[in-house]
């Protein structure tokens, strides 16, 4: 692949030359620059990004970052295609970082993106706090949180209603006969899994029945951990007849528990999962999960921040977007 330099010397004109060919410039007449661009073809030569951004002094990069803290959870996943269909629609393109729930990997890609000159970033903060993500926000950057947002700052978020879902699946179990209902949540310090664990203690509270502090299991939001939390609570004296998770990955590790036991769902066990995902109706049985609207979040995240990068000045707005119990076999 060549160089700008290579380019100049096959056309046989000036590097200032295959500049201002690659900036659209007037002043370079047709035959010039049919040579200048048949040489770019033939060299395979790729202008540089940034290089051409501030030769034609544009203030736009037409990147958009996004920071996601997990890309094993499908959840993610479905955000990412909801943003990335709006902002093709828009010419920008994407920058994703999975920064694992790992503040220093975050910190690390922040200062790439940074680097790239992007015009606006999308994010699942690491927490509430997120030190280096209330610093882009005050330093002007154009950003929308999604799943969690931001304290101590003015930023568009979108959210689901967390403490709504995870009241009607425990709601739900406790009005078809579950007495002992168990919660795997996910990260403690996260809001989703503050939000989810009120819900559930709210829904034990409506339907008169007794708040466990055993039958609760914080993790670390992933499957490998839910194995070893469910296995503790079917271990336990008085082990739980039906158990509610609090997302995608720490439902398929409860799954993995309940059937190494050979137990039989839901007779044996219950079980409502927070996420309702493409597989919970191919499973053996069906499962009963609240479903939360991902796709949608991604374009209404991307929507926003095509806005503020339009409209910078504009009030900050919080959306809520409702979830939906999809009751099936599981329970």
């Amino acid at each position: 692949m060549g160089s700008l330099n290579d380019v100049a010397k096959k056309a046989g004109v000036s590097i200032a030359t295959v500049s201002r060919v690659i900036n659209n410039g007037s002043n370079v007449n047709e035959v010039t620059r049919a040579r200048v661009l048949n040489a770019i073809k033939e060299l395979r030569y790729q202008p540089s990004r940034v290089a051409k951004r501030l030769r034609s002094k544009s203030v736009s990069s037409n990147l958009i970052g996004v920071l996601i803290p997990d890309i094993q959870n499908p959840f993610y996943v479905d955000v990412l295609r909801g943003i990335e269909d709006v902002t093709y629609e828009n010419n920008y393109a994407l920058i994703m970082c999975n920064f694992q729930q790992d503040e220093k990997k975050e910190k690390l890609y922040l200062d790439i993106l940074q680097s790239e000159s992007i015009d606006g970033l999308i994010a699942a903060p690491a927490h509430e706090k997120d030190a280096k993500v209330i610093s882009l926000v005050k330093e002007g950057l154009p950003i929308v949180c999604f799943d969690r947002g931001l304290q101590g700052v003015d930023v568009d978020v979108v959210l689901v209603n967390n403490r709504e879902g995870a009241f009607k699946a425990v709601d739900y179990l406790a009005k078809v006969g579950y007495k002992r209902i168990a919660l795997i949540s996910g990260l403690e310090q996260l809001p989703s899994s503050q939000l989810r664990d009120s819900g559930y203690r709210e829904a034990l509270k409506e339907n008169g029945l007794a708040f466990d502090p055993k039958l609760i299991k914080h993790g670390d939001s992933k499957h490998e951990s839910a194995v070893r939390l469910c296995d503790e609570l079917l271990s336990s004296e008085n082990p739980p007849d039906a158990i509610f998770t609090g997302n995608n990955l720490i439902t398929l590790g409860a799954l993995e528990t309940i059937h190494k036991r050979k137990l039989n769902i839901p007779e044996d066990i219950a079980i409502i999962g927070f996420d309702d995902m493409y597989w919970s109706i191919s499973l053996n049985p069906p499962l009963t999960a609240v479903y939360q609207p991902a796709y949608e979040i991604g374009r209404r995240c991307a929507e926003l921040l095509i806005q503020r990068i339009k409209d910078p000045q504009r009030p900050s707005i919080q959306m809520i977007l409702n979830t939906q119990l999809m009751i099936r076999s599981s329970c």
